[in-house]
């Protein structure tokens, strides 16, 4: 199944208010794009379009939590996290308020929409904030558990939604999310690739042709950013001895240096980090973007394979 994660919230949103009242729902006049328009066919007397004001929006979700609600606020993650920054800090991470926002069309994956919606800072921006949760769930089955550990959390949560339609991988049947735990989609001993989000399949990929070519790498799907797992990546510091981070965010503020906080402290190996280089995107086909930027399978299959010589 080929499923945008934007899509996958929106459906685990409505389906999880068939048994919680309590959930509302708001928007910035997008809920066709983060798709909480199907929350909002389903439930119009708990949905909310607060129009283009952000900051509005999350204040009044921090109102509805205060008084018993469970908000989700949607918008583009760069307006969710950019533009109510303030509001975030102040009116929900300051009383720790049970709201949980959602973050769509996240990563230079939005496409032709350019350099101003491709919101690769907001990961960062959320990691700043006291208190905060942060998810970025991978493909469609890893993002409905998400928004249930969301809402069965009591506090603030970010979760990353993102625009482009992807595979999904993991196992329906087996898959259990838990927040703040990653998990090994595969072993290996050369080194370690770290991956979060969209780009999780695209490393899975890479790092099973470079098997075939000798490089035995162990990959691990960190879906949350905050709290980051400690321990699997301190086992895999120790077991490997070098780790590559790859995220579709800028590499200053996201996973990598999630990581390299844990390994600095605790078992420093050597880490590079794949993502965005410190620049902004640019319109453009998504998975021409994808590729442009060395994110997709192939390109991280180079990248993974250039840094292992540079280890050696």
């Amino acid at each position: 199944m080929k499923i945008a994660t934007r899509e996958s919230f929106g459906r685990a949103l409505c389906e999880l208010a068939k048994e919680h009242p309590e959930i509302v729902v708001l928007d910035a006049d997008l809920a066709a794009a983060t798709k909480t328009d199907i929350f909002k066919k389903a439930y119009p007397d708990r949905f909310f379009d607060c129009g283009i004001a952000e900051g509005n929006m999350i204040g009044v979700a921090a109102g509805l939590a205060a008084c018993g609600k469970v908000p989700f606020a949607a918008s583009f993650a760069m307006f969710a996290t950019g533009r109510a920054y303030e509001q975030i800090r102040n009116s929900v991470g300051y009383p720790h308020l049970n709201v949980k926002i959602a973050g769509s069309h996240a990563g230079i994956s939005v496409g032709e929409d350019g350099a101003t919606h491709q919101c690769c800072e907001d990961l960062a921006l959320m990691r700043t904030i006291p208190g905060m949760v942060i998810l970025n769930p991978a493909d469609h089955y890893e993002m409905t558990e998400a928004v249930k550990a969301a809402y069965e959390y009591n506090g603030p949560v970010y979760i990353r939604l993102g625009r482009l339609a992807i595979d999904t991988f993991n196992d329906p049947d087996t898959y259990q999310f838990e927040i703040g735990k990653g998990i090994t989609l595969k072993d290996g001993n050369d080194v370690t690739v770290i991956a979060t989000g969209l780009v999780v399949n695209e490393a899975l990929k890479a790092v099973k042709t470079l098997e075939g070519k000798g490089i035995n790498a162990r990959l691990i799907n960190m879906h949350t950013i905050k709290p980051i797992d400690k321990d699997i990546i301190i086992k895999a510091a120790k077991e490997t001895g070098r780790i590559i981070t790859v995220e579709e965010h800028n590499v200053i503020g996201g996973l990598g240096e999630a990581v390299c906080s844990v390994t600095s402290e605790y078992c420093p190996v050597p880490v590079k980090r794949i993502g965005i280089e410190d620049i902004y995107g640019h319109s453009g086909p998504a998975l021409g973007l994808l590729a442009e930027f060395g994110l997709d399978a192939e390109g991280l299959e180079k990248r993974i394979a250039d840094i292992m010589k540079s280890f050696a």
